[in-house]
C-alpha cells in the first residue's frame, strides 16, 4: 500500500516543480477570458467612437461615389482624396484598434502572468507523435473542453437568438426609416446584441478562469518520490556536499588565522589546546575569543603567535575551559573573568616593562579556574 501511495500524484507541486514549469513556457491560461477582455475593450472602444467611424465611412463612400468635371480632367486628384479619406478612417480606428491590443497585451496578466519562455519556441518532435496525440484528445481535459465548447455555442446562439427577437420590430421599423436614421438605429441594434453576447462570455470566462487554474494546479502534482528526488537533485550528492563543507571549513580557519595577530595573548595546553584572546579597547566589553583549536591547529596558531610575537601562556585547565565553554568572536564566560585578567594583567605588565623598562613583572604561577568548567575536572580526572 506504502508504494502504491508513493506513486500517486497527491502532492502539491513544489515551488521549484513550478519554476520548471514556467521555464518551458507552462502556465496557466485561459482562452475565454482573454477572448472576454478582447471583446469587452472593442465594445468600450464602438460606442465612444463608434459614431465617427461611421461618419468617416458615409464620407469615404460618398467621395468615392462622386465624380465631377475636375476628376474628369486631373483623374490624380481622385487619387488623392481618396487616399485623404483613407487616412481619416484609419485615424478613426485607431482607438478601436489600440484598445483592443492593450487589452489582448493585458489580459495574460490576470492568469499565469506575462510570460517569454526561449524553451518554448525550440521545437519538439515528441509533440508529433501520433498516439500521444490521440491520447491527449480522449483526455479527460479535452472531454472538458469538448463540452465546454459547445455549452458556450449553444448559450451565446440562444442568447442572440432571444436579443434578435427581442428587437425584430425595431429590425423591421429600418425599411420606413431614412437612410441616415436607419444607419443609426442599425447600429444600436448591432451593439446592443454585442453587449448581451460580451455578458454571457463573461459568465463562461468567469467559471473557466478557476478550473483553468484547478486543472493547472491538479497537472503539476506530485507523488511521494517525486518529492524525494527532487530533495535529492536540489541537495546535490554527498561528495560534492563534503567538498563544499571542506571548502567553507578552510575559508573559516583561514579567517581565523587572520585575527591572530591582532591577540594580546595565546593560552595554551600546552600542546592539545590554544586559546587566543583579544582584549577590546572599548573597557565595556569583556576580552573576545579571536582564535581557538586543537591539535595541529593548536600547533599553527603557535607558529604564527610566535612569528607576531604575540605573548603564549601555558595555563592547562584555563586552556580547556576556555576551548569547550566560548565560541570564536564571543566574550569568555563570566566565571573565568577573575583567571582571565590575571593573565592580561601580566601580559601588559610585561609589554610596558619591554617598552619602559624596570622591573620586569613576575609571571603568576597559579590561576583559579572554576571546577565545573574544567573537564578533566568534570570527569573525575585530577590531572
Amino acid at each position: 500500500m506504502s508504494e502504491e501511495s508513493d506513486l500517486e500524484k497527491t502532492e502539491e507541486a513544489s515551488s521549484r516543480r513550478l519554476e520548471k514549469a514556467r521555464e518551458e513556457g507552462d502556465v496557466p491560461r485561459s482562452k475565454e477570458l482573454a477572448t472576454f477582455t478582447v471583446l469587452m475593450a472593442a465594445a468600450i472602444a464602438l460606442w465612444f467612437s463608434g459614431e465617427s467611424v461611421i461618419r468617416q465611412s458615409k464620407s469615404m463612400l460618398a467621395n468615392a461615389l462622386y465624380f465631377d468635371q475636375i476628376n474628369q480632367i486631373d483623374s490624380s486628384l481622385f487619387g488623392e482624396t481618396l487616399q485623404l479619406d483613407l487616412v481619416t478612417l484609419l485615424l478613426s480606428l485607431l482607438p478601436l484598434f489600440g484598445l483592443v491590443m492593450l487589452s489582448a497585451l493585458i489580459s495574460p496578466a490576470f492568469i499565469g502572468g506575462w510570460l517569454f519562455s526561449n524553451k518554448a519556441l525550440i521545437p519538439n518532435f515528441g509533440k508529433l507523435n501520433p498516439i500521444k496525440g490521440l491520447s491527449n484528445m480522449i483526455s479527460k481535459h479535452a472531454l472538458v473542453e469538448l463540452i465546454k465548447s459547445i455549452l458556450k455555442t449553444l448559450l451565446v446562439g440562444y442568447v442572440a437568438w432571444l436579443v434578435l427577437m427581442s428587437q425584430m420590430d425595431a429590425i423591421f421599423s429600418l425599411a420606413s426609416e431614412s437612410l441616415t436614421v436607419a444607419s443609426t438605429h442599425q447600429g444600436h441594434i448591432l451593439l446592443i446584441c454585442f453587449t448581451f453576447m460580451i455578458l454571457v462570455l463573461a459568465i463562461i470566462a468567469f467559471i473557466d478562469a478557476p478550473y483553468q487554474m484547478y486543472h493547472y494546479a491538479e497537472k503539476l502534482k506530485m507523488t511521494r518520490q517525486d518529492l524525494r528526488d527532487e530533495a535529492k537533485e536540489s541537495e546535490g550528492n554527498p561528495e560534492t556536499k563534503a567538498k563544499i563543507r571542506s571548502i567553507q571549513r578552510e575559508m573559516a580557519r583561514r579567517r581565523m588565522m587572520s585575527q591572530i595577530p591582532k591577540a594580546d595573548v595565546v593560552i595554551t595546553n600546552p600542546t592539545h589546546y590554544a586559546v587566543a584572546l583579544k582584549y577590546p579597547e572599548d573597557a565595556n566589553y569583556a576580552p573576545l575569543i579571536v582564535a581557538k583549536g586543537m591539535g595541529h591547529i593548536a600547533l599553527k596558531i603557535k607558529e604564527l603567535a610566535l612569528e607576531h610575537k604575540i605573548v603564549i601562556m601555558e595555563v592547562p585547565p584555563l586552556a580547556r575551559a576556555l576551548y569547550h565553554h566560548s565560541e570564536l568572536g564571543d566574550e569568555i564566560p563570566k566565571q573565568l573573568y577573575t583567571a582571565v585578567s590575571q593573565v592580561l594583567a601580566y601580559v601588559f605588565q610585561l609589554r610596558d616593562w619591554q617598552k619602559n623598562g624596570g622591573f620586569e613583572p613576575i609571571r603568576p604561577d597559579h590561576i583559579d579556574v572554576p571546577a565545573d568548567l574544567n573537564p578533566l575536572s568534570t570527569q573525575g580526572n585530577p590531572s
